[in-house]
């Protein structure tokens, strides 16, 4: 049985917080998300405090029955009327209790409980005006109160919040007890799911789940008849490679992953951390450059938390608050020593954009890669937090400086676009003229072979035509050399 009483955490076995798994702070020092406890130790897992509570037996391996029989016991021995009914079951009629069950009968104000199965008259033969039968219960039921009788099951995952006679608060898992107040009561809080925890605690910056939490109230009546709400235990959920911060005082205690309950008023909850990686975009406030240009970065931030511990002892709330204080420190520095135009040219830093030391633009990159890298690095593990990536994504310029510098570059680029164009519409004119002559070209030589076709054809028939009046001369030559 695991049962806290006035104890700051429960956990899921004793064996859970052994002094072996515990370290000092000052000699710590892990980088792996599986963090062993470190502080002092906030958490009982002893029952030795329920000795002090008369007349209240745990529940044991006999169950429910046998607590209430060790019970009885005690309240004989010490005086008090037994709470074991010794009337003896009959068959011919009565009230029925059914294997599984409990009869309840006020007997004058004093509980008698029917242990035995079968049936009960109904009504005594003798003091029947004193005796009032109230029904049955199940004997697996997780809470029984009756007439100062205090009956409290729970299964695993489940947890009850009781407060004891003096006002005192304990809780009990995967077990339970039987308990009778003589003065005072008994009064069970609440039934917690361990498991699903209603309220879920998320980062609103990186949007990790941290955990989830369920607070147990109390109502108090603190005078003139009005009545408040106390928060009495705190029960927690967290999840693999996260973890949670404890505070008593001026000292801290780590608490791992697994399913924990806070009863102890003075400890608080610092926070829920997470221990894996996240990655983060950080706009910083206006730096300004050497000749007194505002500029406003955007850097790309990669982290892991790996000793919450000295991150809480250093006053910050989440590591994003740490690394913003330094960062935004340690670039102011390295921009006074700059000027505008070294840094307007580029715009990103990133592995993949890496610059050719020789343009002057790379001042500013070096300086990051080199003196910002390393000195986020030294100071984010003085906060327990290992810097795994750096990267300027944007910046942007602002005042009179760079208002007017911003239109000398947009006028700039205009005139580069006008250029363009005017270099693009004569290449085009070119390319036009240079098709018109081509074509020129093409007809002249179409026309010059048109010529001298023509010029064939002419002389061809002058020559056929000379032929023919060279036979028709002949011809007749040889007609008139005939008839002489």
């Amino acid at each position: 049985m695991s049962v806290a009483g006035n104890s700051t955490v429960v956990g899921d076995a004793p064996t859970a917080f052994r002094k072996d798994q515990r370290d000092s702070f000052k000699g710590t020092k892990t980088h792996q998300p599986e963090i062993p406890k470190i502080g002092n130790d906030f958490s009982v897992t002893t029952d030795d405090h329920l000795k002090e509570r008369p007349f209240y037996v745990p529940i044991g391996k006999g169950g429910l029955i046998a607590a209430l029989e060790t019970l009885d016991k005690q309240l004989v021995e010490y005086g008090r009327n037994s709470i074991l009914s010794k009337k003896a079951p009959v068959q011919w009629a009565g009230k029925e209790i059914t294997p599984g069950q409990l009869g309840l009968i006020n007997h004058g104000g004093s509980p008698s409980i029917l242990i035995r199965p079968g049936r009960y008259p109904p009504f005594p033969f003798r003091n029947w005006w004193a005796r009032t039968w109230d029904g049955t219960h199940g004997i697996s039921d997780t809470v029984i109160e009756y007439l100062g009788l205090t009956v409290v099951q729970v299964s695993q995952n489940q947890a009850a919040v009781v407060s004891d006679p003096q006002n005192q608060i304990f809780v009990v898992k995967n077990s339970g007890f039987v308990a009778f107040s003589i003065e005072g009561s008994y009064d069970v809080l609440s039934i917690v799911d361990q498991t699903h925890l209603p309220g879920i605690v998320v980062d609103k910056l990186t949007g990790v789940v941290l955990g989830w939490t369920h607070e147990v109230k109390m109502k108090s009546r603190v005078g003139h008849g009005q009545e408040k709400d106390y928060v009495v235990a705190l029960f927690l959920n967290i999840p693999a490679s996260n973890c949670a911060i404890l505070q008593r005082g001026d000292d801290l205690e780590l608490l791992g992953a697994g399913q924990s309950v806070i009863t102890n008023p003075s400890v608080t909850l610092r926070g829920l951390y997470t221990l894996g990686e996240n990655q983060l975009e950080l706009p910083t406030k206006d730096i300004f450059t050497r000749d007194q240009v505002p500029v406003s970065l955007t850097l790309y931030l990669k982290w892991q938390l790996t000793e919450p511990l000295k991150l809480t002892t250093h006053g910050y709330n989440t590591p994003y608050d740490a690394l913003r204080d330094k960062t935004q420190s340690i670039l102011t520095q390295i921009v006074a020593h700059l000027d505008y135009s070294s840094m307007v040219k580029q715009r990103t830093l990133g592995p993949n954009n890496l610059e050719d030391g020789n343009d002057p633009s790379s001042q500013f990159l070096d300086s990051l890669r080199t003196q910002a890298m390393d000195e986020m690095h030294d100071a984010a593990l003085e906060y327990g937090i290992v810097l795994k990536d750096l990267a300027v994504i944007d910046r942007q310029f602002k005042g009179d400086i760079a208002s007017t510098m911003d239109k000398l570059t947009t006028r700039a680029l205009q005139a580069q676009v006008e250029a363009a164009n005017v270099d693009r519409e004569n290449s085009n004119r070119v390319k036009q003229e240079e098709g018109a002559l081509a074509v020129a070209k093409i007809k002249a030589q179409s026309q010059n072979a048109a010529s001298d076709a023509d010029a064939y054809s002419v002389v061809t028939a002058a020559r056929a035509q000379a032929e023919k009046t060279k036979i028709e001369a002949a011809a007749q030559a040889e007609v008139r050399s005939s008839s002489c």
